[in-house]
């Protein structure tokens, strides 16, 4: 097999061929490679190669030279028209045709006048394959007029005034430029109060009294002849006002709210506001819905001229100029239209073809408004030309088809509209030759192992040939995955190896020949260093050595070379260079720097350096360390469009070497005043290879690192700016997403400044359906982010790309990602929605999918609403809020957790896309069964007596079923907080109070109730209660079975029970709830006011306490309510003080001697003693229970949960947060389970045989029965704790 070469679909690989021309291809053909010996043999149409501009101006002074200059085979011969008519160059002796050219030369400085050969010339190359023609030169002589003569008065005008000088300058050819100056030929200092409009007038926004001159002159040079010509003088004297009476803006051009500008693509757009008044306005430019173009926006003349450089249709549009100051602002409007000559798209190229070959010549051209498009044939418009069989002309198109050698021709493209036109020669050369290889045989190539080798094979034929490459005599086939064959026949081995040594044959064949070439290939090993100098630290004095070993192929012989710093070592005998070393003796200060070993073959070059350090001879001070000082004396060199060598001198290193180098560079153009980094050197190098970017104007500064730290940066080098480049990358992020049902937006990351590459940064838009036929459509943006395609179909895929493009090319072709048109909302309901009761408080809930076409967007699941319409345990049908469960994907079932038991629900599923739901299904009704209930909502026992209590209750407030009964359960707690046997009853569900009957008297009792559904019981609530105990052994009245309300309210069974300083106080209410009790006592026989003590809440029973020991106290209860009353006194007396070890001073020593001798001390502690019983004083619980010898009680104090010191002071502070229990005996489920007698204050306190109070018992939690689903310990009243003996 041989490796054959298709040019028309291989790929040039640019930058690796050598620069040969090669062959002609059928549709783009190029020229036929210029090889002498090929061209003397070979026919070609003529090519125009060089002529003058389009509008040519010249200098009337000098001779006149029209050039034309082309190439053919034979050599053409060349004709000219003026004025659209032949010109007889024969009959004007001025004028000379320059030999071998079209070239015209007219001699005008003997004699005639330039004005005479004004017109418009047109150049013919022709021979007898064709005849092209060049543009039509217009030929006019430049003009520099005088000014007119005019009488110009003095301008005299007071301060602050605004100020017009007008410059007026004469029409030249090309037009004048306009500067101001004095008679001194200093030019007159402007600013934003005094500039130069573009018309050339001179503006004063208001004048000041130094603007008085008598010179203001208007300049207007002509470069083309070099003159000048100069305006009268204009005299301007400013009168100092005493005050100048400031204004808002007005504008002295343009005139009016809005203006128009019409400018040619590609041109520079200059827009122009200049305004007076007083204090000077200041300019601000905005463009009305758009940004002002970056990188190619700059502001002149202080901001009242902006100008947009290369300018394109997408500039087109309202640019607004503000001028302001503190009194006001105004604004004008300049409406820009942006038209275009004609530009090209594809321009005609030349065609080479064989016989019965087929082509086309293409012209393809843009402007505004759109060109027109005309061919002609060699010069010739083609509908009067001769009929050409082959030829079909369709628009921009010609297309040829089985050419014969008379097809042979030049055709000429015209494309023009108002603002210009283009002309294009391209020649269509039908030729018949077997190939040739114009590489010359035998040619050895040598190349380096592991870098790629590029064996030439120029050729050509008509037609095109194809190439095979051969290897070795017995043509061994070469295989297209080690090898690449490019379009000019030139073979590449990417990486050449030992074993690719040999003879390689290059064959081009077509239908009329074939033709070989030998070329010969000899691989080498590389030069490489095995011994590199390395960094030294010497003394001054001292002798240094720099080894440097090459190894090298055989074949080749190196040169080594030393270098020192970069340049030549220094001429001096102490440099010492051997085979393999460099030797420096009596190192010295200057000697310090970069050694770099150079080995060089013909072939390839290697290098290595190494930093020679001098410093002082020993001894030496310490040394001071410290960061390096910056690098100096940037320079660039080497400098190429992507790369530049940048190098620099170290800065003292501070006696710690550097050990690296950092390089940063600026953009001035996209990012001025951010430094980027570049690069990273070794501290032994002082020059790097940067590799740079297009369109960037580069400043590098260069930072050195050692040990320590960091140096400051150094200056900034020369600006080097790159030329511009088409952009190397596309747009990132590109996505496709409709906003609407019936658009596209296709939205991408736009390239920054440093990426566009070059000017004109644009976007080439393109898109079409995914599963269609559909061609590409495309379109161009300014550098915007995002474009709308409108009209598309609903949710279809799409095809998208963005390709960058600038005034240099295109991007590579980008990558293709798929979007999609905007989405509808879902047509279909899901289904065969189905519900499963998985229990009282979940349902599992089914439906089948909607089909995707339905969907019309993109599936984001499925939404179910549901919400309970009834419950079964009631008749009311309260509307409850609709919940929502969404499911992502496609599922297509879900859980609906939390339901509420014995409920009837209703629910409906909808399909969701990115746009929003879908139509409900049909609504689905499910109900839950019965759950157990909640615990009942309240519990109160009421009307305590000897054996009964009473029980009132609300139902649960979730019975989540039908209550079927009731569950009471109790049991007594002894005095040691033990619990008795546990009682069960069974209440109708239909009862809310119940009368539990034959209990002890004087008995704490603890209650679990529970409510029950068919589903079971429910929670629970607990409560204790205690039967009274009537202390003259009396029974109360039986309440009957239920609570009986008093025909009038009354409070009864007032009883005291009384300790040494606390008394309980308790009493039975009959009348209307919600009353307030008090409590008011005193000292019995008294005449003393009544003490009034407020009772918390409504229970029935109080606690006295800081009372006097063995006093009788007298105590009434009364209640505040709608009816105020009082219950009738009753009296009691407290117990007898008991002995306490208050101060004991008879036991002290001193007190003792002192005792006789000072008996009114005694008389004067008996009466402080007397005044502190009278008060109520502190009698410490401590002292009375150390008195009372019982050492297993102990005391205790309130932080704990017992009792410490009772004080007067005491009986006013409120029980801590949650401490007490309403005295209905109501419990709510958040309610504490603590006992009032916990507190020492409730009615069942009792007495030991001597009188003494049974004091508090110990809060422990209590446990509940075995049966019960919670355990807690109830606390006992009976038995004390602590007493008082």
């Amino acid at each position: 097999m041989q490796l054959k070469i298709m040019p028309k679909k291989k790929r040039l690989s640019a930058g690796k061929v050598p620069l040969i021309l090669f062959l002609c291809q059928m549709i783009s053909a190029l020229e036929v490679p210029l090889d002498q010996k090929l061209l003397e043999d070979l026919v070609q149409p003529p090519t125009i190669t060089q002529q003058s501009p389009k509008d040519y101006i010249i200098d009337p002074r000098e001779n006149i030279v029209i050039q034309c200059e082309a190439k053919g085979k034979p050599p053409p011969s060349f004709s000219w028209t003026r004025n659209g008519t032949h010109f007889d160059i024969d009959k004007d002796p001025l004028v000379t045709m320059k030999p071998g050219s079209g070239t015209l030369i007219i001699n005008i400085m003997s004699e005639g006048k330039a004005e005479t050969y004004e017109g418009v010339y047109q150049c013919t190359a022709r021979n007898e394959r064709g005849a092209a023609i060049s543009n039509n030169i217009v030929i006019r002589p430049s003009r520099s007029p005088l000014w007119t003569k005019e009488k110009l008065e003095p301008m005299i005008l007071q301060n602050g005034q605004p100020l017009v000088l007008p410059c007026r300058p004469p029409i030249g050819l090309p037009p004048a430029i306009i500067f101001w100056m004095d008679n001194s030929f200093q030019r007159l200092p402007q600013s934003e109060r005094v500039s130069q409009g573009l018309n050339g007038d001179l503006y004063f926004s208001n004048v000041l009294p130094e603007d008085t001159r008598e010179d203001y002159i208007c300049y207007a040079r002509f470069n083309h002849t070099q003159t000048i010509q100069q305006k009268q003088p204009i005299s301007v004297k400013v009168i100092s006002a005493r005050s100048s009476r400031e204004r808002p803006p007005t504008f002295l051009t343009p005139e009016g709210n809005a203006s128009h500008k019409e400018e040619l693509r590609g041109n520079v757009l200059s827009l122009e506001c200049i305004a007076e008044g007083l204090p000077t306005p200041i300019i601000y430019w905005i463009k009305e819905d758009g940004t002002l173009p970056i990188n190619r926006t700059f502001y002149r003349n202080f901001k009242k001229t902006l100008q947009i450089t290369h300018v394109s249709e997408a500039d087109s549009g309202n640019y607004q100029c503000i001028a302001k100051n503190p009194l006001g602002a105004i604004h004008h409007t300049i409406s820009v239209t942006v038209k275009a000559a004609p530009y090209w798209i594809v321009a005609p190229q030349n065609l080479v073809l064989s016989p019965g070959e087929d082509g086309s010549l293409i012209c393809r051209a843009n402007g505004n408004p759109k060109p027109r498009i005309s061919w002609l044939t060699n010069g010739v418009p083609v509908e009067i030309a001769p009929d050409d069989p082959s030829r079909k002309i369709d628009g921009d198109t010609i297309i040829f088809s089985n050419v014969q050698e008379r097809s042979s021709a030049v055709y000429q493209c015209n494309a023009s509209n108002e603002y210009g036109y283009l002309l294009a020669n391209a020649f269509v050369n039908v030729l018949a030759e077997p190939p040739r290889i114009l590489t010359s045989a035998n040619t050895l190539y040598q190349v380096i192992a592991n870098s790629p080798a590029l064996l030439d094979c120029a050729f050509f034929g008509s037609p095109l040939p194809t190439i095979e490459w051969f290897k070795g005599a017995k043509g061994r086939a070469l295989h297209e995955d080690i090898y690449v064959l490019h379009e000019n026949g030139t073979l590449e081995i990417p990486v050449a190896q030992k074993d690719s040594t040999g003879t390689y044959t290059c064959v081009a064949r077509n239908k009329l020949g074939m033709a070989k070439n030998e070329v010969h290939l000899e691989i080498k090993d590389p030069t490489r260093i095995i011994k590199q100098p390395e960094y030294a630290i010497v003394q001054r004095g001292s002798t240094v050595s720099f080894e440097c070993k090459v190894k090298h192929d055989h074949t080749l012989i190196p040169t080594v070379m030393w270098l020192k710093d970069n340049g030549e070592l220094p001429n001096d005998e102490r440099f010492t260079v051997d085979k393999d070393h460099l030797a420096v003796t009596d190192v010295d200060d200057g000697d310090a720097g970069t050694y770099t070993c150079v080995a060089n073959t013909t072939l390839d070059k290697v290098s290595a350096s190494a930093v020679l350090s001098v410093v002082a001879p020993t001894p030496t001070p310490a040394p001071i360390y410290d960061v390096p000082n910056p690098p100096i004396d940037l320079e660039l060199t080497n400098q190429l469009d992507k790369s530049v060598q940048l190098s620099w001198t170290p800065g003292d290193d501070n006696n710690s070497p550097i050990t690296k180098f950092i390089i940063e560079y600026e953009d001035t153009i996209h990012e001025v005043g951010l430094w980027h980094h570049q690069a990273e050197v070794p501290g032994t190098q002082t020059t790097a290879q940067l590799m740079l970017s297009p369109y960037v104007n580069y400043s590098f500064r260069v930072t050195a690192v050692n040990n320590i730290g960091q140096s400051l940066p150094s200056k900034a080098s020369e600006q080097y700016f790159t030329k511009a480049a088409e952009p190397d990358t596309n747009p990132t992020a590109v996505e496709g997403l409709g906003s609407e049902p019936d658009n596209l937006v296709i939205t991408w990351k736009p390239l920054n400044g440093f990426e566009s590459n070059g000017p004109g940064l644009q976007y080439k838009v393109s898109w079409r359906q995914k599963d269609g036929d559909d061609e590409w459509t495309s379109v161009l943006v300014a550098n915007v982010s995002k474009y709308i395609v409108s009209g598309t179909p609903t949710f279809v895929p799409y095809l998208i790309k963005v390709q960058a493009l600038n005034n240099v090319g295109f991007a590579p072709e980008p990558a293709e990602v798929m979007g999609h048109s905007g989405e509808d909302l879902p047509m279909v309901a899901p289904g065969n929605v189905q519900v499963n009761v998985v229990n009282n408080t979940l349902a599992e809930v089914h439906w089948d999918p909607v089909p995707l076409k339905s969907i019309r967007g993109h599936l984001q699941g499925y939404r179910i609403y549901y919400w309970k319409i009834q419950s079964s345990s009631r008749r009311d049908k309260r509307h409850i809020e609709k919940k929502i469960l969404t499911f992502q994907g496609s599922k297509t079932h879900g859980m609906l957790p939390g339901l509420e038991p014995f409920s009837h629900y209703a629910l409906n599923v909808r399909v969701v896309n990115g746009k929003g739901e879908g139509p409900a299904s049909p609504d689905r009704v499910f109900h839950t069964p019965e759950g157990v209930p909640s615990a009942p909502s309240s519990l109160k026992i009421v009307n305590p007596s000897l054996d009964s209590l009473t029980l009132e209750w609300d139902p649960p407030s979730h019975p989540n079923g039908i209550l079927t009964e009731y569950t009471l359960k109790y049991q007594p707690i002894n005095s040691t907080h033990e619990l008795g046997p546990l009682l069960d009853l069974k209440i109708p569900a239909n009862k809310t109070s119940w009368i539990l009957k034959n209990l002890n008297f004087s008995t704490r009792y603890k209650f679990y109730f529970y409510a029950h559904t068919s589903a079971g019981p429910g929670s629970h609530l607990t409560e204790e209660a205690v039967t009274t105990m009537d202390a003259a052994g009396i029974l109360p009245p039986d309440v009957g079975a239920g609570k009986v309300q008093a025909v009038n309210p009354r409070i009864s069974n007032l009883t005291a029970t009384a300790a040494e300083t606390y008394a309980n106080i308790s009493w039975e209410y009959e009348g209307p709830e919600r009353v307030k009790f008090y409590v008011e006592y005193g000292v019995a026989g008294s005449k003393e006011d009544w003490r009034k003590e407020i009772v918390n809440g409504s229970r029935s029973f109080f606690g006295l306490k800081g009372l006097m020991p063995g006093t009788a106290y007298k105590v009434r209860v009364g209640a505040e309510g709608d009816s105020d009353f009082v219950s009738s006194e009753d009296v009691f007396e407290t117990g007898p003080a008991m002995a306490s070890r208050q101060v004991d001073i008879a036991t002290q020593g001193w007190f003792i001697g002192l005792m006789c001798a000072v008996a009114l001390l005694i008389l004067i502690l008996l009466i402080v003693c007397f005044i502190r019983r009278n008060k109520g004083g502190k009698y410490p619980v401590k002292e009375k229970e150390d008195a009372h010898a019982d050492p297993e009680i102990q005391p205790m104090k309130e932080d704990d949960g017992t009792f410490g010191e009772y004080s007067d002071a005491e009986d006013h502070k409120p029980l801590k947060k949650g401490s007490r229990t309403p005295s209905d005996r109501t419990v709510k489920k958040e309610d504490s389970d603590d006992s009032l007698v916990d507190y020492g204050e409730g009615v069942n306190g009792q007495f030991n045989e001597d009188g003494s109070f049974i004091g508090q018992y110990s809060g422990k939690k209590e446990k509940e029965p075995a049966e019960g689903n919670e355990s807690s310990e109830a606390p006992s009243p009976v038995n004390a704790m602590n007493s008082f003996v």
